[in-house]
């Protein structure tokens, strides 16, 4: 048995306490001659994930679950109030809830290790407290610096970080009473001393026009401005195409194609061309930006790319993934200029099966820069200006709106779930203020361009697949069993009845949303679906996308702000100079593998970004509007009260202390509050009238009181007498 496999056994042993290297020397008589070689195993290990070190530098195991002792390793999910919660590693794993005299010091997102004190087997719900603080998450802040006589304190603009940073004078560096700052934390709390840290950057004074959304940019560790070396490398890239790189190119100059994307985008990196056969097929062309071309392997632009992973679009600015010389210039399929793509054709017949399909470098020059709403226009409204203005494009875009409904059938036919959930359009005025909040329209010109998009997706992992060549592919798994039971159960409740198979498939979910198309219950039902659901991610294993009932998936199509898309144009292009060997094929292994873990972590952090503006504008928003009366719908029942969402997608929290007119209790499985005494119900989807009583700018939260009661139809009686409070109910009740 080698040193490593030792060392293990040995950490594994249920008799280990976490020691250090000196007390492991002594353990295994090492030898003066000895210890650096033992150092580096050590270091090794950790580095390969065998073992961890703590904060007080002892190592113990990966993943050590001494169920005896009810260890658990785990990040911390911190809440406001001061408690938290332990978000094991190890899938399957229940959270641990952790009061705040527990934390012991610990912060929101810290590597910990948890005991846990109490558990209830009925509900499986756990108690913990923090033992050790393995690893730290949270090395700066962002907040309000306080200044006063001999020190100063920044607080922190994250609620989740409820306990200030002491700063002392010499490191406030210039920040004054007031200041929005960035803080390096350079000593951690303990049990009774604050953090202290030192300022880094003063970034502006809070109310300043934009400070907000720059505050959480900061705060979620978004990368801003690009280095000087990465910004060097940018402008040394010519923005004329060479004269030789249209020799070994598709010339597709003379086709005639167009972008068609939103009003405010300026990287535009697909464009699509359209024709019909002479044997009545469709031919449909998807041209993207050959990034690739310009963002060589291991360059500075590849490696600052695969680090951001993701541009993340923040309502009135962008985070880019490459510089704009990039993403708004060469790489952009501008109208009416030379551009390098890669390109997928492809033959589709009357049933939406593509029957033929080929994937070529080429070279383009689109006709047009359309947008959304001028091609909705002219198919939908038929405005006759337009249709003059683009009177060479109009059968194209008639065409493609005849593609548009064939593919859609296609998917629908073999269960693709298409979820009907509005996203918030929010407009900001020069101030930075919210002006105005609504859906955003998905018209039938977005449905054409996803359509084209998810064809040209799917061709090519299907292409590549068969190559047996590395690769990065967007999996989809199957929903949460737990959470799919609780669906079942809702579904089920408001009296649809659906045939589950033993193996879930996609097209059961189809037809319930197809059911409720147009019930007050569709928004509801569609949500709580949407939850039941897992997350896509990035993979280089192939193993399908449930939501899309597609066998083979991946991100072809936006190179110029997602890296997988750049990552899987580069192994094309390989592919179709034959350049991989047995040798390259082994180091792309290690190349997808690590560009799908970090795109998918970069990804889940554009969302939490983007969906904290949104929140934070919604707040702003109804701030202004407190004492308005608004209708909307129940969007969620908890057993501390019900949220309610109006048509513009705010959401606003109906805390239960404000149904005072009775006690209601919370019927889990038919997501619903029944009063004690009355027997009133609230439930998922019922239309009610709300007053704006408060808003909490800081939490992002919006509070509202009901004002009209959901009126009570014949389909509810049912729903009601399902929902009876049970003898177990009135018994917690009475305790």
């Amino acid at each position: 048995m080698g040193i490593k496999q030792t060392l293990a056994s040995f950490m594994k042993e249920p008799a280990y306490r976490p020691m250090d290297i000196e007390e492991l020397i002594a353990v295994f008589d090492i030898k003066k001659n000895e210890y650096n070689a033992f150092k580096k195993t050590l270091r090794t290990m950790e580095d390969e994930g065998f073992i961890i070190r703590t904060k007080k530098d002892k190592y113990m195991i990966a993943n050590a679950n001494h169920e005896e002792e009810g260890l658990i390793i785990g990040s911390l999910q911190s809440h406001s109030k001061g408690f938290g919660f332990l978000i094991p590693e190890e899938e399957g794993q229940k959270d641990v809830f952790i009061p705040s005299n527990c934390i012991n010091g610990a912060m929101n997102g810290d590597k910990i290790s948890v005991r846990v004190t109490r558990e209830d087997t009925k509900t499986k719900k756990r108690e913990g407290e923090v033992v050790e603080i393995i690893e730290r998450n949270t090395t700066r802040i962002v907040g309000v610096y306080e200044d006063s006589k001999n020190f100063g304190f920044v607080v922190s603009e994250d609620p989740r970080i409820s306990k200030d940073v002491f700063i002392s004078k010499k490191d406030r560096n210039g920040a004054k009473d007031g200041d929005v700052v960035t803080v390096k934390i350079t000593k951690w709390p303990e049990e009774n001393r604050k953090a202290e840290g030192v300022v880094t950057e003063v970034l502006g004074r809070k109310g300043d026009r934009g400070i907000d959304i720059l505050m959480i940019i900061k705060k979620l560790g978004l990368p801003e401005e690009f280095s000087e070396k990465v910004q060097k490398y940018a402008e040394g890239i010519s923005e004329e195409i060479d004269e030789e790189e249209y020799k070994g190119r598709r010339d597709l100059r003379d086709l005639r194609m167009v972008t068609i994307d939103g009003e405010d985008a300026k990287d535009l990196d697909d464009a699509v061309s359209i024709e019909k056969l002479s044997n009545g097929n469709f031919k449909l062309g998807v041209h993207i930006a050959d990034v690739t071309h310009y963002v060589k392997e291991n360059s500075p632009l590849d490696k600052e790319a695969l680090k951001r992973a993701t541009s993340v679009y923040l309502i009135d600015r962008v985070v880019p993934m490459l510089p704009r010389k990039l993403s708004n210039g060469i790489c952009s399929l501008n109208p009416r200029v030379d551009r390098l793509t890669l390109t997928c054709f492809m033959e589709i017949d009357h049933k939406g099966k593509v029957v033929d399909h080929e994937i070529v470098e080429s070279v383009i020059k689109t006709n047009e820069r359309m947008t959304y709403k001028d091609v909705t226009k002219i198919l939908r409204d038929n405005d006759e200006e337009l249709i003059k203005r683009y009177d060479y494009l109009v059968d194209d875009f008639k065409m493609m709106e005849e593609l548009c409904g064939i593919l859609r059938n296609k998917r629908t036919k073999r269960g693709a779930i298409d979820f009907e959930i509005a996203e918030a359009k929010i407009t900001l005025n020069d101030l930075g203020k919210p002006i105005e909040i609504k859906p955003y329209d998905r018209e039938i010109s977005n449905r054409m361009i996803e359509e084209f998009m998810l064809a040209a997706n799917e061709t090519v992992a299907e292409h590549m697949f068969g190559t047996h060549i590395p690769f990065v592919y967007r999996i989809h798994e199957s929903p949460d069993e737990e959470k799919l039971a609780k669906f079942k159960e809702f579904v089920y409740n408001l009296g649809y009845a659906i045939q589950w198979t033993e193996e879930i498939r996609p097209k059961s979910f189809q037809e319930i949303l197809e059911k409720v198309k147009g019930k007050n219950e569709e928004t509801v039902v569609s949500t709580l679906l949407l939850r039941s659901m897992m997350q896509a991610r990035y993979a280089p294993e192939c193993s399908g996308h449930f939501g899309l009932a597609a066998q083979y998936y991946c991100h072809f199509t936006s190179p110029i702000r997602r890296y997988p898309d750049l990552q899987i144009h580069r192994i094309i292009k390989e592919y179709l100079h034959g350049e991989v060997d047995g040798t390259r094929i082994n180091k792309l292994k290690n190349i997808v593998g690590y560009a799908a873990k970090q795109s998918s972590e970069m990804e889940r952090k554009a969302q939490d970004a983007e969906r904290e503006v949104d929140d934070l504008k919604k707040a702003e928003y109804m701030q202004e509007r407190i004492g308005q009366e608004f209708e909307g719908i129940i969007s969620s029942v908890t057993s501390f009260g019900v949220f309610v969402e109006l048509p513009n997608t705010i959401e606003g929290l109906v805390h239960i202390t404000d149904l005072d007119d009775d006690y209601y209790i919370f019927n889990e499985a038919n997501l619903s509050l029944i009063g004690e005494r009355t027997k009133k119900l609230y439930k998922l989807g019922d239309k009610v009238k709300v007053e704006c009583v408060n808003v909490d700018i800081t939490n992002r939260e919006i509070f509202f009181k009901i004002t009209q009661e959901p009126k009570r139809e014949e389909t509810d009686k049912d729903f009601e007498s399902e929902g009876k409070i049970s003898e177990v109910e009135r018994e917690l009740v009475e305790v």
